[in-house]
This record gives C-alpha cells, structure tokens and sequence, in this order.
C-alpha cells in the first residue's frame, strides 16, 4: 500500500469526484472502483472515505453551497468549482481531524489549477463565510440550517397550493 500525503489525495478526489459529475447516473461503487484500477489510484482509507461520504451527503453539501454562495445554486455553479467545494465543506462537515483553514486552502489551490480565473476568490469567499458562521453555529447547527433550506424549497407555498 503507497501512502500519499492529504494534499495528493484531495488531487485524487477531485479527479474521481469531477468524474462522477459526468456519470450522475451511474453506481458510484462502480466509477471507483473502476477509476481505480484504471488510473492505479493506491489503497487509501481517506480517498475512499472521503469519496462515498460526498456522494451520500451531497443534497446536505449542496444546500450548504447554495447557502454560502450567496445566489448561487450548487447546480449552477461550474464543475470545477461544485467538486472543489464539495471536497471542502465535507472535510470541515465531517472529517473531525483536518483543521478548516487548511481545507480552505487546498480547495483555493485545486480551484487555482483546475478552474477558471475567478474561481479561486469565489470558492475563498465561499468557504471563508461558512468557516465564521461554523465557529459560532457549531456543524449540527450548519447542517440544520442547510436542511431547512434545502426542505423549503421543496415545500410549495402555502398561499400557492
């Protein structure tokens, strides 16, 4: 087993994660164990952690992206820049030993080189707003909040029922 630091493994989610955006129908299981054994992707715990628990927790993800973005909805946003995210609020979600501003930072890096010229001072902003309201809200209260969001707009309007 070949052990690589988190800053290459995040280099790998991103490519797995990308990937996954132009399968959306397909088993994830399949895209990485395939996407695995094709790009000879080592072993690693934190890969595929990381990798499923996006996947299952993408709609609280998004609602979380749609919040911060300020506008924007997750499913507006590029590619490049959504998987940046994603692997991001993830990691300061529910991955308990990686510090936020390191998860910021990286996901500024991978948006640097995998995204458009602006991408890097959006994914910033983004992941910055959330680190404030984290300290103070704590995760259980982003992630209420997100659901809520999330659950509003798919409620209609009573007044349009």
């Amino acid at each position: 087993m070949t052990k690589i630091s988190r800053k290459e493994a995040r280099d790998v989610l991103f490519g797995l994660l990308f990937e996954k955006e132009f399968k959306n129908g397909e088993n994830p299981t399949e895209i990485y164990e395939l996407s695995c054994s094709n790009r000879e992707i080592p072993s690693d715990a934190y890969i595929k952690d990381v990798f499923f628990g996006v996947i299952s927790r993408s709609e609280v993800i998004d609602a979380v992206i749609s919040r911060y973005s300020k506008g924007w909805r997750a499913d507006r946003l590029s590619r490049v820049s959504r998987t940046v995210l994603r692997i991001a609020i993830y990691e300061m979600l529910f991955v308990e030993d990686i510090h936020a501003n390191i998860s910021i930072s990286q996901a500024v890096e991978l948006s640097v080189k995998y995204g458009e010229d602006k991408a890097k001072q959006f994914v910033n902003g983004v992941l910055s707003s959330l680190y404030k309201n984290l300290e103070s809200t704590g995760v259980q209260g982003i992630v209420n909040q997100a659901v809520a969001d999330f659950e509003a707009k798919k409620t209609p309007d009573s007044e349009n029922v």
